[in-house]
């Protein structure tokens, strides 16, 4: 018996040694590329002009139709939540680019003969994306707030924004990365994410609700992984609305969703090198 004790106590051991050197991993290539981003601060300042505008002039424009069935809120506090997501897709949509680069620098080759293993550097590259997904939700809340949105600021919520935001950035970052693993060139890249982002944008809840689709398009917006995010993110951040899936079920895709990317792209990450 105390063998056997002893023989578990190792593999736990070995095991939180693992988990560890897995965290340190994540930590350190998201660090890279959050260091990266602190040289540029214009592509942050250049990134919200797109959300702005939404706003500002879709927001209010369609504010006027009374006919949008919004609930008890209005529309712009409706959309304000479907920008945010826009904002996270649009932004990690096209972070795959950066691995092409890095393979043409021949960075790419020196990382994959590194002891990291690949799920570590997809998961810190899926990490660091979130830092530009932050900085979107800090402008959009600071807009919002100036339009007259009803936001909500309790701990609670701004935790769970948040989450959701690392999320949705982690996911759409970590379909870019398959998408770049694919087709491997910056021309190819950049044309299939012009094409993936109009169609995950407005197959979504983010600018009208479920019910004025026909069932075609609630059915493939059920199957849209933006869909949750803006659901999570209406529930979260203003005050009245609620999440139509629920939190739970919203969290749970986004979670599911970002484990089986991470696993496909961990898989095809070495390709790129190829």
């Amino acid at each position: 018996m105390t063998s056997l004790a002893r023989g578990g106590r190792r593999i736990a051991s070995a095991s939180a040694a693992s988990t560890g050197w897995f965290i340190s991993d994540v930590a350190a290539i998201a660090e890279v590329e959050v260091l990266k981003l602190r040289r540029d601060w214009t592509e942050l300042l250049t990134r919200a002009v797109q959300p702005t505008l939404w706003l500002l002039v879709f927001g209010q424009v369609f504010g006027r139709i009374r006919a949008i069935p919004t609930g008890s809120v209005s529309y712009l506090e409706f959309l304000a939540p479907g920008i945010l997501a826009q904002s996270v897709l649009f932004t990690a949509i096209f972070y795959g680019i950066a691995i092409i680069w890095e393979r043409d620098l021949g960075i790419l080759q020196k990382l994959l003969v590194s002891p990291a293993s690949r799920g570590a550097l997809v998961l810190g590259k899926a990490a660091s994306a979130s830092v530009r997904g932050f900085s979107q939700t800090i402008i959009i809340y600071v807009l919002a707030a100036v339009l007259g949105v009803r936001l909500r600021f309790d701990v609670g919520a701004l935790l769970g924004v948040s989450f959701a935001v690392f999320l949705g950035s982690a996911v759409f970052s970590t379909l870019s990365l398959i998408v770049a693993c694919l087709v491997k060139t910056r021309e190819r890249f950049m044309g299939i994410g012009q094409v993936l982002t109009m169609p995950l944008f407005f197959a979504s809840n983010a600018i009208y609700p479920l019910d004025l689709m026909p069932s075609w398009l609630q059915a493939v917006s059920r199957a849209n992984p933006l869909s949750y995010l803006v659901d999570a993110l209406r529930g979260l951040m203003i005050a009245g609305s609620h999440a139509t899936f629920g939190l739970p079920l919203d969290f749970a895709v986004e979670i599911s969703a970002l484990v089986l990317l991470v696993t496909l792209a961990a898989k095809l990450y070495p390709t790129v090198a190829r």
